[in-house]
């Protein structure tokens, strides 16, 4: 059975713009995929805690530590992606790059000797790929023309994740949301347009894999 796994980031939950472009992605799969299963993790609001010290000594050493805690939090959080077949990721922009509540799950999902290894060539990720979707909402602009502000977020993402072997990646943003109402209703309307072209030639069997910054180009710019 076909699982879509969502990551809800704002502490705004549903209200937020983040998690209205990530319910859109949601219903174009659910297009595709009629019969999948949709598993919600929502982390908005500090539901996951920081990694504790058990956790932090797993991965400085090979060293036996307790499952309890951080351990026991993220083996529930690396089996929810694994069983995953999409993942899709709501997050706002905080301070140029990813909430903190998204880089709590980041720190319990990556993970030396679980979701990657560390070889003479460098880390190399365990986990099988599958489509990554991630609908971004910020406050101002980063990409395209004007650009207002810095992006720490999507090369971040676009490292992190494939270091444990996520890399397809496709980001759909929705930004400028602190312009007026009515720049702000224009940037939804182009996005929507930009899923709607998207999401018409998806298939997830015939998908080529692509270069994640391509990707990252194509799906912002639109």
């Amino acid at each position: 059975m076909t699982k879509i796994l969502h990551v809800s980031c704002s502490p705004r939950g549903q209200a937020s713009e983040s998690y209205r472009l990530s319910q859109k992605i949601i219903g174009f799969l659910l297009k595709k995929e009629p019969t999948a299963i949709l598993v919600t993790r929502v982390l908005g609001g500090s539901v996951i805690a920081n990694v504790d010290k058990n956790y932090a000594i797993s991965q400085s050493s090979s060293a036996d530590v307790s499952e309890d805690g951080s351990m026991a939090r993220s083996e529930e959080l690396i089996r929810e992606l694994e069983s995953s077949d999409f993942v899709v990721i709501g997050t706002p922009m905080h301070n140029l790059t990813v909430p903190a509540a998204l880089k709590a799950w980041i720190d319990h999902v990556v993970r030396a000797r679980r979701t990657f290894n560390m070889t003479a060539a460098g880390k190399v990720g365990t986990l099988r790929d599958r489509p990554v979707f991630i609908a971004i909402s910020s406050g101002g602009r980063f990409s395209g023309e004007p650009v207002h502000q810095p992006d720490f977020l999507t090369p971040y993402l676009t490292t992190i994740l494939g270091m444990i072997g996520l890399h397809d990646l496709t980001f759909f943003s929705v930004q400028g949301t602190g312009s007026a109402p009515d720049k702000v209703a224009e940037t939804r309307s182009n996005t929507d347009q930009a899923l709607q072209d998207y999401f018409s030639s998806f298939s997830a069997e015939l998908r080529e894999p692509i270069d994640a910054r391509q990707s990252i180009h194509a799906s912002l710019t639109s």
